[in-house]
């Protein structure tokens, strides 16, 4: 076997932009499989469970490799990150109603049953786990029940405890008050600037002009915040309850 291809670099693997740097191409680009993360390297998986580490489940850009090597980065963290592809049951993607000091529209989980989609687990040792939740200041961090929820390996395994992260805002619907997928940052974007006056003499008239005004204005955002939920775009997730489990 080629051991370069074995040890390929995030950037030859299309896999190194962080949507931190970039955010119109939020939540940036997934693996096509399970792999290890070890600084700029995606690296092959042995295993599929990594007992001692807490498995999270990443429907934005916790997912994308360059923004986990961000986050670790900034804090000094340099040990690997086991990330595994998963079958998840029970669990939608929308869209987080607050404006991200980042310059995007995040994603969020939201109970949707029946649905069943591929999302990828992260496995964190204790100090990783609390740099992620540092990083997630508009979230909790929850059980997921089973069998309520499902998250299935390649294997055939399934997982009898994954976090994960429920947004302190509500999500966006979609017209008719269930929450709305997230369709990709710029056609969000543009949909929500096209369709409200004061959100354009907010953040501008472009995805570029909403970008750059977020990143340099945390009040901006606040206020953006507090906007989505003045013209009732907002719902539940359905998970709320599970703050207090």
């Amino acid at each position: 076997m080629d051991e370069r291809r074995e040890h390929r670099s995030l950037e030859e693997l299309g896999l190194g932009r962080a949507p931190c740097d970039h955010p119109l191409g939020y939540p940036g680009v997934w693996p096509a499989g399970s792999g290890l993360l070890a600084g700029d390297l995606l690296l092959p998986l042995d295993r599929l469970t990594h007992p001692g580490r807490s498995p999270v489940l990443a429907v934005g850009s916790n997912a994308s490799p360059g923004q986990l090597r961000h986050k670790m980065a900034v804090l000094g963290i340099t040990s690997p990150i086991p990330m595994v592809r998963t079958r998840v049951s029970g669990v939608g993607v929308g869209v987080s109603a607050h404006v991200s000091r980042l310059g995007y529209m995040s994603a969020s989980p939201v109970d949707s049953p029946g649905a069943a989609r591929e999302l990828f687990v992260i496995w964190l040792d204790d100090e990783q786990l609390a740099a992620v939740d540092a990083t997630e200041p508009n979230y909790d961090r929850v059980v997921l029940p089973v069998p309520r929820f499902r998250v299935g390996l390649e294997s055939g395994e399934t997982l009898d405890e994954v976090f994960s992260y429920v947004n302190r805002h509500g999500v966006l619907h979609n017209g008719r008050g269930a929450p709305r997928s997230h369709p990709g940052q710029r056609p969000l974007i543009t949909e929500l600037l096209d369709a409200s006056p004061a959100l354009r003499r907010l953040f501008g008239t472009t995805p570029e002009e909403f970008v750059a005004r977020a990143r340099s204005d945390a009040a901006l955002c606040e206020r953006g915040t507090r906007l989505l939920a003045e013209e009732r775009r907002v719902t539940r997730s359905g998970l709320e309850h599970l703050r207090t489990a």
